[in-house]
């Protein structure tokens, strides 16, 4: 909401300096995002009149004026295309400061000139510059520009919460001031019109889902093309809306002052009579803005006995809007329902002042008056005849008493009041009120429709008192520690894991690209948003890898040379058997990605780039003390010969490997970057430490190197020798892979490390050999190996 610091100081002056007014309405909850002064400073500026325009004699575009400011004529050079004998305009005298200008006495092209004939853009009050910004023909010569203009203004920009719709117009922000200061509220007297026709419109409000009250009159003979009165014009302008004529400025005007969206029909284009109620499906509306819309059966709308004329409660139609040859009007103000007007300007990709206050609810006991207001402004600027206001009530919302206890209210606030103070109060804001014992009996007034509940006062209380004013108390309570489990833990330890290894967190949107899903899910099927904030990101993610390859693409492009990054966030998946959303499941995952070298470049380490195993390895620290099964698997976004799933206690719980050739070369990453996504549930459970006596008795290693087919995985090996190794046996770990000159293309080497001890004694080396080769002869059975040479 846009409006003029002097427009609304002529409803409530409070005996407070600007800066105070606008700490005041932010305070209150009518946050003051810009506060700008109506003109750009300057002096020496004044009314003048044109006296005679010469051609300059050494230049085509310049003129020679002859000039009246108020004293002595002034000769001025001017090259404006619209300079004119006769006319006024705003005249800068010699020693006049305007923005980036000192005026002084010069010489144009041997011509002299004391002073400057100024434009719109000159004196700061608007872009226009194409020509002298020309004045009316009263305008008085040599008064000061500053106060023939009312110049000296402050232009208030806030920003309301959609509670408070009242605020949309300069009443509701008057009684907002008038309620924090104290200071006497003048809202304009609004007089019934003089009724010297009998005229009616014949209306039939068809449904009164749509609306509930609907008022109109007639007026005949009036002048559409009177001018605009400068006062009206510089408020409409300083609340943001430029002037058009003097029909649609007052209906605008009357919409900014009371809050009450009007339309004033040319009568001489209406068919027959008018009947409110919901569009026929395939109906068609060529609106004010020239847009032609397809109407849907649940739009309302205005319509006479030849068609459609009105998108109701939104935007006027073109074909009764009104001209400068209108001579008969209809005035209408009527109360839509919010809920039949949400949404339905947004379908047809526009908005309007009227939809943006109709939505969130306006006063319906003010249609009467809004008609009112109209025609007297119209009556008084345009003359003409007013008929008898026709007023049809169909269903107003009810405004139920709300219960205010002042114990309640001292409970949430923190703060006792008197029961004076309360009375003070809620007669400021101008709320009616009964007692019922030591309770407050309520009554919302109808046009705050944000006062439904019990909570709505005592926040009405706590915004009057002052939010810095209720003093700052100390919760005191007692507090209990919570159980941790031992045996599991948070989402943060994970985080700060993957911190110490050197990984950055990151935060992406869960709303993104269909083609990601496609890419790097496979998923031709996503959840589809109904009202994307933006036409790229127009699905709910089911897997975290293309937030991670996306922050890789965009530190690519700007010359980063090594990226580790990871998140921990929802996907999101159809499921019909979901919870507790029904129909889409909501997982939370854990994903991290790898992408340039290993570590940071450095004298101490060769730079060599990251692989498989070193993204394996953060896995197995995520999991630890777990032990995850790595086996080969297809994921649509990875390598098919470098990726592999990652399964605990025989479940898979994500994928690792290397980003597709295709994926790399598509998103231009340069080189693969190394990836894992793992649910994040089962990393949360950690198994209790368990005590083991360590062994004071010496150990003894052997190592064997076994010949295995290529197609055989090392984890299907290990866990193979775990599963029937001796009691002796302490630890079985793989320490080598050979493959290359020496060995069979089909076959390939590990190396195992056999680690034997026991707690008691030494243990005889034909029991350790015994074991080894109970391991051996386990190995050659099950996977076929053979010991290698």
């Amino acid at each position: 909401m846009q409006f003029s610091e002097k427009w609304l100081r002529s409803f409530v002056d409070p005996e407070i300096d600007t800066a105070a007014l606008s700490h005041l309405l932010t305070m209150a909850g009518l946050e003051v995002e810009e506060l700008d002064p109506a003109a750009a400073p300057f002096t020496g500026v004044v009314v003048a009149e044109v006296l005679s325009v010469a051609p300059h004699p050494d230049a085509d575009r310049l003129r020679v004026c002859q000039v009246n400011a108020g004293g002595e004529p002034l000769q001025i050079v001017c090259g404006a295309p619209n300079v004119a004998a006769g006319m006024k305009v705003p005249c800068a005298i010699v020693g006049a400061k305007l923005p980036g200008i000192d005026i002084k006495r010069a010489k144009l092209r041997g011509v002299e000139s004391s002073g400057m004939l100024c434009s719109a853009r000159e004196l700061g009050i608007s872009e226009e510059a194409s020509g002298l910004l020309a004045l009316p023909a009263d305008a008085p010569v040599g008064t000061s520009i500053r106060e023939y203009l009312d110049l000296d203004d402050n232009v208030f920009v806030i920003k309301l919460t959609p509670n408070r719709a009242d605020c949309f117009g300069m009443t509701g922000i008057a009684r907002e001031v008038a309620a924090l200061t104290g200071a006497p509220l003048s809202l304009p007297t609004v007089a019934a019109a003089p009724v010297s026709i009998a005229d009616v419109l014949p209306v039939k409000v068809e449904h009164a889902d749509l609306c509930g009250r609907f008022s109109g009159r007639v007026i005949r003979g009036v002048n559409a093309r009177a001018a605009t009165p400068d006062w009206m014009k510089r408020r409409l302008e300083r609340a943001g809306m430029r002037s058009i004529s003097v029909l649609v400025d007052i209906s605008n005007y009357v919409m900014l002052e009371m809050n009450r969206p009007n339309h004033v029909f040319d009568l001489d284009r209406v068919q027959g009579g008018l009947h409110v109620r919901w569009a026929k499906a395939g109906e068609k509306l060529v609106l004010l803005n020239e847009q032609t819309i397809e109407l849907t059966t649940d739009c309302g709308v205005i319509a006479d006995d030849a068609g459609v004329e009105s998108f109701a409660g939104i935007m006027g139609g073109a074909s009764t809007s009104c001209t400068d040859d209108t001579r008969n009007v209809y005035v209408e103000a009527a109360f839509w329902l919010p809920d039949a007007i949400q949404g339905r300007a947004r379908r047809y990709a526009f908005s309007s002042e009227a939809a943006h206050r109709f939505e969130r609810g306006v006063d319906f006991a003010d249609t009467v008056a809004g008609v009112e207001r109209v025609s007297q402004l119209i009556l008084e600027l345009c003359g003409g005849q007013a008929g008898p206001v026709d007023d049809q009530i169909t269903a107003l919302p009810s405004r139920d008493p709300v219960r205010l206890r002042p114990a309640r209210a001292a409970r949430v606030l923190g703060i006792r009041f008197s029961d004076d103070q309360i009375a003070a109060l809620l007669g400021r804001l101008g709320l009616a009120f009964t007692r019922d014992s030591a309770d407050f009996i309520v009554q919302p007034p109808s046009w705050r429709f944000d006062l439904r509940i019990e909570e709505d006062l005592i926040e009405e209380l706590a915004r009057l008192h002052g939010y810095d004013n209720i003093p700052t108390v100390p919760p005191v309570g007692r507090l209990a520690m919570p159980v941790l489990p031992e045996a599991r833990r948070g989402a943060f330890a994970l985080r700060h894991l993957l911190a110490d290894r050197d990984y950055q967190e990151v935060i992406n949107f869960a709303f993104v690209e269909r083609r990601w899903e496609s890419d790097f899910a496979g998923n031709d099927a996503p959840v589809v948003l109904a009202n994307p904030i933006a036409s790229q990101m127009s699905v709910m993610r089911s897997t975290l890898i293309g937030g991670l390859v996306d922050n890789v693409a965009t530190n690519r492009r700007r010359q980063t040379e090594r990226v580790r990054v990871f998140e921990i966030g929802r996907c999101f998946a159809k499921d019909a058997g979901a919870q507790p959303v029904a129909g889409y499941a909501q997982t939370l995952r854990i994903a991290a990605l790898a992408w340039g070298g290993d570590s940071a470049e450095q004298w101490g380490v060769a730079t060599r780039a990251v692989d498989f195993f070193d993204v394996k390895a953060d896995v197995e620290a995520l999991l630890w003390p777990r032990q995850a099964t790595f086996a080969v698997a297809r994921h649509p976004a990875l390598h098919p010969g470098r990726s592999a799933s990652v399964s605990l206690d025989g479940q898979v719980i994500g994928c690792i490997g290397e980003l597709h050739p295709e994926l790399v070369q598509r998103y231009e990453l340069g080189s693969a970057p190394v990836l894992f996504e793992l649910d994040l549930e089962p990393l949360l459970e950690v198994p209790m430490p368990a005590h083991r006596t360590l062994s004071r008795q010496p150990s003894v290693r052997r190592d064997i190197a076994l010949l295995l087919p290529r197609t055989t995985a090392a984890s299907a090996v290990l866990d193979g020798l775990r599963s029937v190794a001796p009691g002796i046996v302490q630890e079985i770990a793989l320490f080598d892979l050979y493959q290359g000159k020496g060995i069979a293309d089909t076959e390939k080497s590990f190396a195992f490390r056999i680690l034997m001890q026991d707690t008691e004694r030494t243990l005889a080396d034909a029991e350790v050999d015994a074991a080894v080769q109970e391991l051996v002869s386990y190995a050659q059975r099950e996977f076929g190996a053979r010991l290698r040479a």
